[in-house]
């Protein structure tokens, strides 16, 4: 059928717009060749004519049915045209909201520009392991075909994202690369998955940037590669970036920014690891401030810095590896703020107080002078010599901002390097997929060097994609064996080798690179000369600075200024030298020079279109022209190697608004994108294809009768089409598929319309006809009733008589009468037989009703009595557990304070010990003493001879010694002073150490309270001996008050000794000797004061062994605690509140062993089962304890009568003290005495504070040494803890199985139970309905007999009971029942049923 023949009237046509593009219209009027112009109806309803060629007619665009309207696939429709896309994308997106739609291989997503929940978990697993059709479209459809291709074929796979900046290909790349996380997650240690996805954030930040078109544009192309092993899981990827745009660096458009790191940095600046950076607000870099706007609305820079520096760490990227990139930008930011200053015509200069200069040059480790000096100027080398000529402040600036791209051009490449060192894990790759995040076709009003590398790389990949739709075309027909014919569609060659052939663009920019004086105008001259008879290029009209190349989507003019410096890439050599120079070894690294056939080559040798330039020294580098299109051969080698997956991506509207769609826009895109192109391929052939099931289904209403008969549909579908289309060329039958020309199923979908418009004009044509003649039939009907009343009327009034009316009255009387007499006598019956069911239906209700009554009421009694039964049982058991628990513990605590007290006996005995030699030492002490003393008596005498010869001399000495005494008691009172300063910090030291240690007492004591309640009986025990020692510390307060009248005395003794130093001048000779005899006594006395010393140091420490032993290594903080504070002085040992503190850690030590025990009974809990089988051989040793605790309550005794003796032993040193006051009192020069006595306290001060500070040392190693200890025994602990959980854990468990078993059983048997009373119940019912007709007979027949009076039966309801039953009962109910343990608290509750039948 011709295309012609489909314009018929109510179809409709597209027809070409200027603000929708294209708008829909309805024929009026059929067309016919030779007609000039169509009659159509828009849809706002004004007619209008569209005007045709009649030599050779263009007709518009024939409009897909409805039913085609909205397919998920674009291929599907039977106008396969511009409009018809662009009208079911709309379609889908507006009203549907749907942003995905397939077009044959490609998956078009239409940005929503707003968050859609479509992307979650549920959705993932949703999409997993189905086939692509199955399914809506979707990008985790595209994602799962190629992870199944892959895994089936054992081939690479490729998705290709490609769209305008803006249209969402970064998020859509990121959602495949997800889907690929999730889908294959391999369960390691590696979280290779992670840090593939972690990939993401890094590279937008330093690679993504705000445009006008976008807020999150990707200013790169990235491919990466996602690495599988033999199980399909990821183990690894790897990323290639293509052309960075660099010149974003230095230079933004109006409204947009700078990559997104800067504007995070300078977020940060004011936290402590950004201060050393020197950096300031975003719109004080010059760098960071060119568009105007520093922020973008809805995004906080702090929080994305934040998830940057996360993703760092995540990667594995280390510290000092992120400070060193920061330092990179921050030195990349003030190089921008660096002022250059015109000095003459053809001289710039840099201020040496520059500040961003200096802080550049320290933060990069450059030197300011070579940075400074290679900025303004520039070395030239000749044959002879070199000349270093300064440059103009333009040249400088320029130079400048080539350092700046250059710098970060590097840190960008070594990032990139660095993420994929991180995502490399050890393994051999089986296979790989790779998503091609790149940039779509561009153009511009102002299109550059970078535009145009863009359109090339696109050109490059749409000849890919052509190549790769035509083959999949050709698989798809020879899979359904139908003849192939060569499709003619469009081939982009002739661009690509305008662009990169010889004597193409690229090579007249790379030649024109090569001329030192080389000029955009000279390169643009040799354009317009060498391809002028290219079709595919043109030069405009109206402007002599650009050029235009015809691209497959659309023309594009490009200016040619700035491509030259662009595909340079230029930096001045010195800089270069200068950075190299750097301390800093990133920035050194950057400019390394490269080995030839290093770096980028990876084995892989590409092809180019002709052979490359080798550069013969170091000014002939490689373009970035060249390296662009190597980096691309090697790209499309790769895509080939692989199998593609298309997803394009398009931008609805401008404005970025949710769900808004703009015709314009969209077209532009679908013809840049391929989309069209997929379709203008499809067109050629056959691109409506449907199921034979499917045709038969929609088209069965245009089969005849004798079609619809056979039973093999495809031949069925076969002679149909044969039937409604001759020419055969317009479908052809494949094994599963019907393929149609471009517009045979509209015309299938026409003649299906009239067939069904046909059947309606029918239907409607019989419906009318029925329904008239019923109305017709009707009015006949009324009319005849209207003519039988009026003629019955006549009748009546001619033969009806007065005689007449009366009989009939009469006979309706006498009716009525009988009627109702007939109507009482049938009410009276149904009465009575109604009442008789009602009587038989509640008794049987009753019946039943007690039935079930009794059988609950046993039901609950054997309940009663097994759950009394089993509570007895439990408690039973739990007594036993509860009697074994309480005799292991206390065994336990008996043991305990066994070993407790053995070790205080030893303690104990070793003091006595201790004390004894002491004593005996004192004792020898003293009878030297006195031998000495006598000795001292017999010199006092002669000394009384001498005295009277020494009167002269002792006069001189005595003026000296008032002159010294004087000079002495200066010092003396420097001294005191000095003393009472350090008295007063020594004890605010010492109240501050008090402080911390009531405090952290406080804090245990807070503790331990919770455990003095369990343990009440140990602490009377422990309260004993504390009184004991108690008392023991009373006598020695005693003692020491003893001591204090003693040196009070001394006190007084000096005084009378200052008295007579008048006396003791006249024995000046005797001087020498006595002060020998003094010096003698004085070091007694220290020695005696230091062995007391020793004594008192000595129970000290015994008493912190004691608690030590008593704590078993939990208190050493307090014990070292204490034993500072009994050696803070020489002033404070001889203090009670030593001791007082000693006795009170001892009771503390006590109340931590009451808390350890505490933790052992919950440890020794998991030991009840053992400890059942040792109830009787724990009793003996109970027994055996009991006897070894009285034996060591006599042995303390014992203990106490031994001190009570020592203690009346040391009242004997107050009198041989005494003794040694009286002969003191005779001795001279006191002075001296005072000045040793002073400075041995300073120096014991100095050895106190000393001490004080090794204690604290110690104290830190051993408080660092028991937190070890500690946490070693809370993780044993933890360990034992946990070991108990899981075997309760079990238990539990077997418990719940058990109990899930025994609950299954019960209520498998009442189930049972059920099913038996329900057959009871039924024969009851069939015996009961016997009964009732046996019963209903009888009664027929005596009732033609007498009727015998009918006694009432008593209604018993629940206690009715049959006769033979009653000795059962009275056995069961009142002799044998003995209600026990539970059931006794229930007999007031029971039921006054069973009291009645007990009382009975």
């Amino acid at each position: 059928m011709a295309l012609s023949e489909l314009y018929t009237k109510y179809n409709r046509v597209w027809i070409p717009d200027e603000e929708h593009v294209w708008k829909s219209a309805e024929i009026l009027r059929d067309f016919k060749p030779g007609d000039d112009a169509l009659q159509l109806q828009l849809e706002d309803g004004t007619e209008m004519l569209y005007s045709l060629d009649t030599s050779s007619p263009q007709l518009p665009h024939l409009r897909n049915p409805d039913i085609l309207v909205g397919e998920n696939d674009l291929t599907a429709l039977s106008y396969l045209h511009e409009p018809a896309v662009l009208h079911n994308l709309k379609v889908r997106f507006v009203e549907s909201k749907i942003i995905y739609t397939y077009c044959g291989i490609i998956l078009v997503a239409v940005n929503p520009y707003k968050q859609l929940h479509i992307y979650g978990d549920a959705v993932i697993n949703a999409y997993s392991g189905q086939n692509m059709g199955d399914m809506d479209p979707h990008i985790f459809a595209v994602a799962e075909e190629a992870y199944k291709q892959m895994a089936r074929n054992n081939k690479n796979q490729s998705i290709i994202v490609s769209g305008e900046s803006g249209a969402g290909k970064t998020v859509s790349a990121r959602y495949a690369m997800r889907y690929f996380a999730m889908v294959s997650k391999s369960g390691s240690r590696t979280h290779v998955e992670d840090k593939v996805l972690a990939s993401n954030p890094i590279t937008e930040a330093i690679g993504n940037a705000k445009t006008t078109r976008n807020d999150n544009s990707s200013r790169f192309g990235k491919y990466t590669e996602i690495s599988f092993d033999r199980r399909y899981q990821i183990i690894g990827a790897n990323m290639r970036t293509y052309l960075l745009e660099k010149s974003r660096v230095v230079s933004q458009s109006e409204s947009e920014r700078n990559y997104h790191i800067f504007y995070q940095m300078c977020a940060c600046a004011d936290q402590p690891e950004f201060k050393s950076l020197r950096l300031l607000r975003a719109d004080e870099f010059r760098y960071t401030s060119m568009g105007g706007e520093t922020a973008i609305e809805g995004v906080d820079d702090r929080k994305d810095m934040e998830e940057t520096r996360r993703t760092f760490s995540l990667l594995g990227l280390t510290e000092d590896f992120q400070a060193d990139v920061f330092k990179v930008l921050a030195g990349i930011l003030h190089l921008g703020n660096v002022e250059i200053r015109n000095a003459g015509s053809d001289r710039s200069s840099i201020s040496s107080s520059d500040p961003h200069i200096a802080a550049f040059c320290d933060l990069l480790g450059v030197s300011p002078d070579g940075v400074t000096r290679w900025l303004c100027h520039r070395r030239f080398v000749m044959v002879t010599e070199t000349v270093v000529k300064p440059v103009t402040s333009k040249r400088a600036v320029n130079a400048r901002d080539a350092l700046a791209k250059q710098i970060y051009a590097h840190l960008f490449d070594c990032v990139i390097q660095k993420i994929n060192a991180a995502l490399q894990v050890p393994g051999k790759q089986h296979s790989f997929i790779g998503v091609l995040d790149i940039y779509g076709f561009e153009t511009f009003d102002i299109n550059s060097f970078e535009q145009f590398c863009i359109n090339y790389a696109n050109e490059k990949l749409q000849q890919q994609f052509n190549l790769h739709v035509f083959k999949l075309e050709q698989e798809e027909y020879m899979k359904e064996d139908i003849p192939w014919t060569l499709i003619d569609f469009y081939d982009n060659q002739p661009v690509i080798d305008l662009i990169e052939a010889k004597m193409g663009i690229l090579d007249l920019l790379d030649e024109e690179c090569l001329f030192p004086q080389g000029t955009d105008q000279n390169w643009l001259q040799k354009l317009y000369n060498y391809l002028a008879d290219n079709p595919l290029f043109e030069k405009p009209r109206m402007s002599n600075e650009a050029f235009i190349i015809q691209h497959f989507a659309d023309k594009v003019e490009y200016q040619c200024w700035g491509f030259l410096e662009k595909n340079r890439d230029t930096l001045y050599e010195e800089l270069i030298d200068t950075m190299r120079t750097s301390k800093f070894p990133l920035l050194a690294n950057f400019f390394l020079e490269e080995e030839p056939g290093g770096v980028g080559s990876k084995g892989i040798k590409v092809r180019p279109a002709r052979p490359g330039v080798k550069p013969t020294n170091k000014n002939l580098r490689t373009t970035v022209g060249e390296k662009f299109r190597s980096s691309l051969y090697l790209l499309m080698e790769t895509l080939n190697a692989t199998t593609p997956h298309y997803v394009r991506c398009i931008k609805p509207n401008e404005e970025k608004m949710p769900f808004e769609y703009d015709s314009k826009r969209v077209v532009q895109q679908l013809r840049a994108c391929g989309v069209l192109e997929t379709i203008h391929i499809s067109a050629q052939s056959y691109p409506s294809r449907w199921t034979y099931i499917e045709f038969y289904s929609r088209y069965s209403i245009l089969m005849s009768q004798q079609e619809l008969v056979l039973t093999d549909k495809k031949q069925t579908c076969r002679t149909v089409l044969q039937r409604l289309i001759q020419d055969s060329n317009q479908y052809k039958f494949g094994r599963t598929k019907i393929f149609f020309r471009a517009g045979q199923v509209a015309y299938l979908e026409k003649l299906r319309l009239d067939r069904l418009r046909g059947a309606c004009v029918t239907i409607q044509k019989h419906v009318r006809g029925w329904s008239h003649r019923r109305t017709f039939l009707r009015m006949r009907e009324a009319a005849i009733i209207l003519q039988q009343y009026v003629r019955g009327q006549r009748r009546i009034r001619k033969s009806v008589t007065a005689a007449a009316l009366k009989q009939g009255w009469a006979a309706v009387v006498i009716q009525r009468y009988w009627r109702g007499h007939l109507t009482r006598q049938i009410f009276r019956m149904v009465r009575s037989s109604s009442i008789i069911i009602q009587a038989f239906t509640r008794g049987w209700i009753a019946r039943k009703r007690y039935k079930k009554m009794v059988e609950v009421q046993k039901a609950l009694i054997l309940q009663k009595y097994a759950r009394a039964w089993l509570a007895r049982r439990r408690f039973q058991t739990l007594r036993r557990l509860v009697h074994n628990v309480q005799l292991s513990y206390r065994c336990q605590q008996l043991r305990k304070k066994l070993e407790d007290q053995g070790k205080e006996n030893c303690g104990l005995l070793e003091r006595l010990t201790s004390l004894a030699g002491a004593h005996a030492q004192g004792l020898d002490k003293l009878h030297s003493l006195e031998a000495q003393l006598g000795k001292s008596a017999t010199e006092k005498a002669s000394l009384e001879e001498r005295e009277k010869k020494s009167k002269e001399d002792a006069a001189k000495t005595i003026a000296q010694l008032q002159q010294e005494k004087d000079g002495f008691i200066v010092q003396k009172q420097d001294l005191e002073k000095k003393l009472a300063d350090t008295a007063t910090e020594m004890k605010d030291g010492f109240d501050q150490i008090k402080t911390t240690l009531k405090e952290d007492l406080e804090r245990e004591e807070r503790l331990r309270k919770i455990a003095e309640n369990n343990l009440d009986l140990q602490k009377e025990d422990h309260e004993k001996e504390v009184e004991i020692l108690r008392e023991e510390n009373r006598r020695l307060k005693e003692e020491r008050v003893r001591l204090q009248r003693q040196t009070e005395e001394g006190a007084q003794v000096n005084t009378d000794l200052q008295d007579q130093v008048i006396q003791l001048t006249k024995h000046v000779k005797v001087i020498p000797e006595l002060r020998k005899d003094l010096h003698n006594l004085q070091t007694q006395r220290d020695d005696l004061d230091r062995r007391m010393k020793g004594q008192s140091e000595e129970a000290i420490a015994k008493m912190s062994v004691i608690t030590r032993q008593l704590l078993g290594g939990m208190m050493e903080e307090e014990v070292i605690s204490l034993h500072v504070l009994a050696s803070d002085g020489p002033e404070q040992i001889y203090e009670a509140g030593d001791l007082v503190t000693a006795f009170d850690g001892l009771q503390k030590a006590s109340r931590v062993l009451e808390r350890k025990q505490k933790e052992q009974k919950e440890v020794s809990d998991s030991q009840i089962e053992g400890l059942m089988f040792k109830v009787e051989h724990l009793q003996n040793e109970n027994n055996q304890l009991q006897k070894l605790f009285q034996e060591k309550m006599s042995v303390n005794d014992s203990i106490g009568q031994e001190v009570t003796r020592l203690n009346q032993e040391n009242m004997v040193i107050p009198e041989l003290k005494q003794t040694v006051s009286e002969l003191q009192r005779h001795k001279q020069e006191l002075e001296e005495q005072l000045e040793e006595q002073t400075r041995g306290m300073t120096e014991q001060i100095e050895e106190i504070s000393k001490k004080l500070q090794m204690n604290v040392e110690e104290e830190a190693t051993q408080r660092r040494l028991l937190e070890q200890h500690e946490q070693v025994k809370r993780e044993e602990v933890e360990r034992r803890v946990e070991e108990l959980e899981e075997v309760l854990r079990r238990q539990k468990n077997t418990e719940t199985e058990a109990k899930t078993r025994f609950t299954q059983e019960a209520s498998r048997l009442t189930a049972e139970n059920m099913d038996f009373e329900e057959q009871l119940d039924m024969k009851d019912r069939l015996i009961r309905k016997l009964q009732n007709k046996i019963k209903s007979l009888q009664t027929s027949e005596k009732a033609n007999q007498m009727p015998a009076p009918t006694i009432p039966k008593e209604y018993l309801g629940m206690l009715e009971y049959k006769r033979e039953d009653e000795p059962k009962l009275i056995q069961y109910i009142i002799l044998d029942l003995k209600p026990r343990g539970v059931v006794v608290n229930m007999i007031p509750n029971m039921a006054a049923q069973l009291l009645f039948m007990c009382v009975r």
